[in-house]
């Protein structure tokens, strides 16, 4: 193990499915130096910050190791929290502190090793050499694909919605739910039998989205609410789920993507 790796233990663990590298978030609490006690803090993240169990993070029943130099200590059962590098990187930004600036760069620089950590095949297997020519041949016309159709479809100011109901098929009236399951925006209003009004998660903020504040008047005067927008970041992104039919389709979607529609038409 590096020393960069021995800064906090990163372990892996199954989220939603996944095996997907993780933090024990006692181990993260206990390097930020956070002035609150652990259960208090995590709570208070996740109710925060909208993290979503079994999506971000999981609970993991284990015992407390008992404390050093008393003979009538016991272990006692604990609940910790396995949290995704994602989630990590987020609570550690939020803090504010060199510490967390330390942390978020350490996650960032393991996320690094473990992609670079990938063994390559060996180079001098033909099939494999063919197979590799297909695949960026494939993803080349796929990329020019995308950006032939952004250049048509985005324009600067617009929402995920409006990006969305330019796509042949997508169920908009389901986009910004889509885009909240994969943590990308949270329900600022958090009420029940009140309309949602979407925020962009901090980590996604001016990459991915921004968010601009709209006045509108109504019977009880004028109201202030955030609108999210779509930088082209966000729209690549969706662009990309769209092409692979998983953003949220109509019943009644004809299997055609925009650009095929067009060429038919044309």
């Amino acid at each position: 193990m590096s020393k960069l790796q021995q800064l906090i233990a990163i372990e892996t663990n199954s989220i939603n499915g996944e095996t997907v590298q993780t933090v024990n978030a006692r181990d993260l609490h206990e390097f930020l130096k956070v002035g609150k006690d652990f259960t208090t803090w995590i709570k208070d993240r996740i109710s925060q910050y909208s993290f979503i169990e079994n999506q971000d993070y999981v609970i993991v029943d284990n015992l407390s190791s008992p404390k050093s130099g008393s003979a009538k200590s016991r272990q006692q059962p604990i609940k910790d929290y396995a949290i995704s590098i994602d989630m990590a990187k987020e609570l550690s930004m939020v803090e504010r502190n060199e510490k967390g600036k330390e942390a978020r760069q350490y996650f960032i620089q393991c996320e690094k090793q473990a992609k670079a950590a990938v063994a390559l095949p060996q180079l001098n297997d033909p099939s494999w050499l063919r197979g590799m020519l297909l695949n960026y041949t494939e993803q080349v016309e796929e990329l020019k694909q995308t950006v032939d159709s952004l250049e048509n479809l985005f324009q600067v100011g617009m929402t995920p919605v409006q990006f969305c109901k330019q796509l042949n098929g997508v169920n908009v009236m389901g986009v910004n739910l889509f885009l909240a399951e994969r943590n990308f925006l949270y329900d600022g209003q958090k009420e029940e039998n009140k309309p949602y009004e979407w925020r962009v998660k901090a980590y996604a903020r001016d990459k991915y989205f921004t968010e601009k504040v709209v006045t509108v008047n109504t019977e009880k005067g004028k109201k202030k609410f955030h609108e999210v927008i779509l930088l082209k970041e966000g729209a690549k992104w969706l662009y990309r789920h769209y092409l692979k039919g998983e953003l949220p389709m109509k019943k009644s979607w004809n299997k055609l993507f925009t650009h095929d529609k067009y060429s038919q038409v044309a």
